[in-house]
């Protein structure tokens, strides 16, 4: 049986028939039963508009302020008096992208007395890509049927929005954020002919989703506080800029765009019809980001969303990959860790896949979860989300696990050390330190980092394994490695590997961690590094959860660059490692032996 709830339709009113003191019959209204919206409304019936709000923001710095192209799509009851809540999604990506080339990764390391003058590769800028004309989305049918508008905005600089496209700085976060402000009656709007338009439909409640920019766009908006987004639902997104680009001082691409940086996004999504004001802007992303030290600045600091965490009020519902090298799961990881910090009501979802959508995953469960998630905080239903479980985690085997929290609260850190060998494969075990002993590896960024791990032996990597496993053993949260390493050169990349094991031999990376050992006293300060010294390096993993089955050893790899991820210098850079004061710091359920 369906139950209707009436305390949000008090909103409804009758519009009186024109020529007619008969008053006309109230429009549907929303249904729910169980907790979800119902399809009740008909989306081929939904009302169409374009306009475009105002922004308080001149980032093309032409004058005026900045206007967001909107567009609109809701159920043709909000033209009968119903007004109905919204679901948001913002996008440089609506007009597609221009072909731009990425940075040269094959250079040497910075070595801080050395510096000195660089190129890069540009593009020309001319490069013009069609506006999009009416904008869609797999969500638009399902979110209309159940009572909801469905919100579409251009990015700043792209397609018919003005301003300039800036990889996550504070004008994108204030464009986005004015058209929440527009829905609530707090910004101007107004049709391409200049006349207002204003959203009289909308109850002021509004949730914001996408994947990807389109995912992180809304973790930066409810980074402000704005008053109005209730819910966001960030998938495979971004919290902070600088762990897309960089990582712990080491220049770091996302996976499978090696090379690419916060001017190549910028230029790549730069798709306004009057390219020539932003010149300017990009260029300065390209003088500031700063491939040469890698160093933390006020540059990334603008696009680093956690610093603004406290201000946040909006539900959270986080979808990540496991498998996600393109946005890696420290950005899902910090964000959520820090949402729970400040009581923020959250949720996430983690699955095996990568860089995706759960849509295409495990569709009926998932609309099932968002449907609960926008009926509690957007229609304000009582359906007791806030009470279940709040981790749901796909396994290896492809089953769903639902858990009362993440990471795995019953996970619990396993110290392991390494023992010799580690140039074909040594020990890896919770005993004492090591005897000393000390054992080196040369660089040599042409090698993968998989066919390193896999090799039986290398001069290229050091490799430690455990025993084989008596019973499984889960990985919940971060893997930390805390080398003692010594130099030969000035400068180097240092990566660490959590890796598989299984019975036949073969070898899977789990994660991986990257550092530039010239940031071991300070993520935003170089400081040199004297050939022949030992160092403490910390190498923290991309956070994971993994189960490592029965028989398979859990082993850890040591190798200088990363042919997919860091810079690539030239081979030959040497570096030891002191087995006796290294350690690598596990989040196990489970005994790891």
């Amino acid at each position: 049986m369906r139950r209707v709830v009436t305390g949000y339709l008090a909103a409804i009113f009758a519009l009186p028939l024109v020529g007619s003191t008969a008053a006309a019959q109230p429009p549907q209204g929303p249904v729910f039963s169980d907790g979800e919206a119902q399809p009740v409304f008909d989306p081929a019936q939904a009302v169409r508009q374009d306009l475009f709000v105002t922004a308080p923001v001149d980032s093309d710095h032409d004058g005026q302020q900045d206007r967001v192209h909107v567009q609109v799509v809701r159920p043709k009851e909000s033209e009968q008096g119903l007004r109905v809540p919204v679901v948001y999604q913002a996008s440089p990506y609506f007009s597609g992208g221009n072909d731009v080339p990425n940075h040269n990764v094959d250079t040497e390391l910075h070595v801080p007395e050395q510096a000195g003058p660089r190129t890069m590769r540009r593009t020309t800028g001319d490069e013009r890509v069609a506006v999009a004309a009416e904008i869609d989305w797999a969500y638009e049918q399902y979110l209309l049927a159940r009572g909801y508008a469905v919100v579409y905005a251009e990015s700043l600089g792209t397609g018919e929005s003005t301003g300039c496209p800036t990889t996550g700085a504070e004008n994108e976060t204030i464009g986005a954020k004015s058209v929440v402000d527009w829905l609530n009656h707090r910004a101007p709007g107004h049709d391409a002919g200049g006349a207002p338009v204003q959203a009289h439909w909308s109850t002021g409640k509004v949730g914001m989703m996408g994947v990807s920019y389109n995912g992180t766009l809304p973790n930066a908006v409810a980074s402000t506080g704005v008053e109005g987004l209730e819910a966001i639902v960030p998938i495979g997104a971004i919290s902070n800029w600088y762990d897309y680009y960089r990582t712990d001082g080491a220049v770091v691409a996302p996976g499978g765009y090696q090379g690419e940086d916060a001017d190549v996004l910028a230029e790549y999504v730069h798709t306004r019809a009057d390219r020539e004001p932003c010149r300017p802007v990009i260029d300065g992303l390209t003088a500031e980001q700063d491939r040469i030290t890698g160093d933390y600045s006020r540059f990334w600091d603008e696009r680093n969303y956690l610093d603004d965490v406290d201000k946040v009020h909006a539900a959270v519902l986080s979808v990540h990959g496991l498998n996600d090298w393109n946005v890696k799961t420290r950005q899902a990881a910090q964000w959520y860790g820090a949402l729970r910090e400040h009581d923020v009501p959250h949720k996430i979802w983690w699955h095996q896949s990568g860089h995706t959508d759960p849509i295409k995953l495990r569709e009926q469960e998932w609309l099932r979860t968002l449907n609960r998630w926008f009926t509690r905080y957007l229609y304000d239903v009582p359906n007791g989300v806030e009470g279940e479980p709040r981790a749901t985690v796909q396994r290896e085997d492809g089953s769903w696990t639902e858990e009362p929290e993440w990471p795995a609260p019953d996970a619990a850190e396993t110290v392991l050390r390494p023992s010799a060998g580690g140039s074909q494969r040594g020990g890896l075990s919770a005993g004492s330190p090591a005897a000393e002993a000390v054992e080196g590896l040369t660089d040599d960024a042409g090698l993968l980092a998989e066919d390193l791990a896999a090799a039986p032996s290398s001069p290229n990597r050091l490799a430690y394994f455990t025993e084989p496993l008596a019973e499984q053993a889960r990985v919940s949260g971060e893997v930390r490695a805390d080398l003692a390493l010594t130099f030969d050169r000035p400068a180097a990349n240092v990566t660490a590997l959590l890796v598989d094991q299984a019975p036949d031999g073969s070898v899977s990376v789990v994660t991986r961690g990257w550092t530039d050992p010239q940031n071991r006293e300070a993520l935003d300060r170089t400081t040199p590094i004297e050939p022949g010294q030992n160092y403490a390096i910390t190498v923290s993993m991309q956070p994971d959860d993994y189960v490592f089955a029965p028989g398979h050893r859990l082993g850890v790899v040591v190798l200088s660059s990363d042919h997919d991820f860091t810079l690539r210098p030239k081979p030959g850079a040497g570096m030891r490692l002191d087995l006796a004061r290294t350690s690598i710091s596990i989040p196990a359920v489970g005994r790891i032996s």
